[in-house]
């Protein structure tokens, strides 16, 4: 075992581009050593503006051997009646670098017979596929944009001006960008700039550049970053503005962090807060402090180097940032002029999308989402009057400078015109979430106005070609999909996602032409983004945590069974869930996933006759679904109701599924004592007929065939 250690020097990366690579040069570099069989005890990648580090410890000398049993082709078409190797077979063995005689037929369980070959491949020793492993994971690193420099054909996402390749303390030899790898690498641009040698340990290395005053673990940059907030704190008498996300991303812009203050009048204090402080952190990077009652006129940001003359940087920083509050003052004003009415009517010379119309057509939309104004609870009036003005800042010289001002604005402003203050909420809130796990709206009125809103732009979209592809989606729709089952979730609305659709395709029908195939292909979109929010485990800002993190096969088969309900789907993927945790859930799932395949494809209509019955297992299993069944109906109708919360729905599915789960033993037995396709017409229909009226009681929760249990017979 030894380590390598791998080093990008480049010119200074944006801080997106930055995070971005560390977390992609990680997983392409676990999941090529894995593919390589190279085995080790840990693969570390650290970076900062100016460098990009690759750290594998105990990194072993050599590949593991490889020794497999490979599956080829089914015997039957591998031989010939005569048992002769046919080419499918030859193909197969020469692809494997074995003789034909070599092939063996092994019995694969539900398959039947198939030839297989034993591989056996000789390890290769680590030094030797380190070039050509680091040079793939360089040009592997998906950057948002790439460039070109001097007469190189290869791009990357900044100059690369030199390399460290060192394994087990020796340079590997590789060539990049025209840059031959050593072990030399640099310290800070203006605080140490000279040359450092490396021995090849990361340990060595980061404590080397520390010295040389670059923090090249993101972490303890960020650490010390905010260790810098906190002194200022101290100092300067300051309360400092928490701000995570302007925090990781200055930690990202710097090697070495250094805290320095400035100010700005105070008469610019009596802007919109929003307005100061997206002034200050969008363009400048600065931090907000604050004071008893709201902002401070005193803002600190983070240098990337120890400064000799900290009056002149601060100096500098407050010019810039008293130009943006002096425009954003200048704007504020007009706009105040203006009014939101007067900016609603010049809506409708702001194109939303070319076919779909203008923005003023996409609020006149809004107004007539009657399904979305139920909802909200709102009067038609309220209703109305937000739906006019909750686009209107988009055309305010305020937004036109700020765009992440959006909404803000136009809750601003209608609240010192005295709009009715659920209105002013709703046209800030009806943008709410605005990705991720963001905060949703607090409010009924702005949650719906923003939930047509996001159905509107999908059904459009959809109906004009614009669905998403690859990477590709000029109009967030993945975004809205995602706020959209987020909506539903949070506000427990149980109204389909079909029906928001219709209604939004019909106010849509003077633009679009709407078809049952597009209607498909849009809620199957929507069921994607909501098969992934049900098992990514993800953190809300507000740290409560909705239905998520739970296990994929439990989620297929709650959805697959209906999701257009989107918090009565969360409920019952989570009822699934749980029952995954008890400890007979291996056979029980076995046991009504085989009802269900059975089934496939058969007519289960019908009431099963009693009277009809010949074995004894057919008779106990219809006894003991009879005794639960009035149990499990009571307690899916409790789940269904609208006065439901999500924890209930899903402790009473719990309750259905764990009555459901008694009828394991039954159906066991019933398998083993009967065959259920009898040739017997009458007995066959009968014994589907008991089968469909168990499947039937299940599919209400969950369609098990998507579980991943013990495959059954199909």
């Amino acid at each position: 075992m030894a380590e390598l250690l791998f080093e990008l020097g480049v010119e200074e990366l944006p801080a997106g581009f930055l995070a971005k690579a560390i977390i992609d040069l990680e997983a392409l570099a676990t999941e090529r050593l894995a593919t390589l069989r190279l085995e080790h005890e840990g693969v570390r990648v650290l970076g900062a503006p100016r460098r990009l580090t690759l750290s594998v410890v105990g990194l072993a000398r050599s590949q593991r051997d490889l020794s497999e049993q490979v599956l080829g082709p089914a015997a039957k078409v591998a031989f010939d009646a005569e048992g002769r190797p046919t080419r499918a077979a030859e193909g197969f063995a020469q692809k494997n670098g074995v003789p034909a005689s070599a092939l063996r037929v092994v019995e694969v369980p539900g398959k039947g017979p198939y030839v297989a070959a034993d591989r056996q491949e000789q390890g290769q020793g680590t030094s030797a596929i380190l070039p050509r492993l680091l040079a793939e994971l360089v040009r592997a690193i998906p950057w948002k944009k790439s460039m070109r420099w001097g007469s190189l054909d290869e791009s990357f996402a900044r100059p690369v001006h030199w390399l460290v390749a060192l394994y087990a303390g020796e340079v590997v030899p590789l060539t990049l960008f025209g840059i031959t790898s050593g072990r030399t690498t640099f310290g800070h641009r203006f605080l140490a700039p000279g040359a450092i040698e490396l021995g090849g340990s990361i340990a060595d290395y980061v404590a080397r550049l520390r010295g040389a005053r670059v923090l090249v673990d993101p972490a303890e940059r960020r650490a010390a970053a905010a260790a810098e907030l906190a002194r200022i704190e101290v100092e300067r008498g300051l309360r400092v503005r928490r701000d995570d996300t302007l925090l990781d991303e200055v930690a990202n812009l710097v090697e070495w962090p250094r805290a320095v203050t400035g100010a700005f009048d105070e008469a610019l204090l009596a802007l919109p807060e929003d307005v100061i402080v997206s002034s200050m952190r969008g363009h400048q990077r600065y931090f907000a402090t604050e004071r008893v009652g709201g902002l401070d006129n005193r803002f600190v940001t983070i240098a990337g180097t120890v400064v000799a003359d900290e009056a002149l940087v601060a100096s500098g920083n407050e010019r810039v940032l008293r130009a943006r509050l002096a425009d954003a003052e200048f704007f504020f004003a007009e706009d105040r002029k203006t009014g939101l009415d007067a900016m609603a009517d010049r809506l409708g010379g702001v194109v939303f999308q070319t076919k779909l119309g203008t923005v003023a057509e996409k609020a006149a939309r809004l107004a007539g989402a009657g399904g979305a104004r139920a909802l909200s609870g709102a009067t038609p009036e309220c209703w109305a009057r937000a739906a006019r003005l909750a686009k209107a800042d988009l055309v305010s010289k305020m937004v036109g400078e700020f765009p992440d001002l959006q909404g803000g604005m136009g809750r601003r402003y209608a609240e010192l015109a005295n709009e009715p203050p659920e209105v002013a909420l709703a046209i800030f809130e009806h943008y709410l979430p605005r990705g991720g796990f963001e905060s949703v709206p607090t409010a009924a009125l702005g949650a719906a106005l923003g939930l047509a809103d996001r159905v509107d732009t999908l059904v459009g979209c959809f109906a004009v070609g614009l669905a998403p592809t690859g990477s590709g989606d000029l109009f967030g729709l993945r975004r809205a999909a995602l706020a959209t089952l987020h909506l539903l979730l949070e506000r427990g609305w149980h109204t389909p996602l079909g029906t928001l659709v219709d209604e939004a395709a019909t106010l849509l029908a003077g633009k679009i032409t709407w078809t049952p195939a597009l209607r498909e292909k849009l809620l199957e979109f929507v069921r994607t983004r909501f098969e992934g929010l049900l098992v990514e485990p993800r953190r809300r800002d507000d740290q409560r945590e909705p239905a998520v993190g739970l296990a994929a096969d439990c989620v297929a088969a709650a959805l697959a069974a209906g999701f257009e309900d989107v918090p009565d789907a969360a409920a019952r993927a989570t009822a699934v869930a749980r029952l995954r945790d008890r400890a007979d859930f291996e056979p029980l799932g076995v046991a009504f996933r085989r009802v269900a395949n059975i089934l496939d494809g058969q007519d289960a209509s019908g009431v099963p006759d009693s009277a009809q019955f010949v074995h004894e297992s057919e008779g106990a299993l219809y006894a003991a679904f009879t005794a639960v069944r009035e149990r499990v109906g009571a307690a899916t109708e409790r789940a269904r109701t609208a006065s439901a919360t999500a924890a209930s729905a899903a402790a009473d599915y719990g309750v259905a599924l764990a009555e459901l789960a008694t009828l394991e033993p039954h159906v066991a037995r019933f398998f083993d004592g009967v065959m259920v396709l009898d040739p017997e017409p009458t007995v066959r229909r009968n014994r589907l007929a008991l089968l469909g009226m168990v499947n039937a009681a299940f599919l209400r929760i969950a369609d098990f065939r998507k579980l991943a249990v013990g495959q059954g017979p199909k």
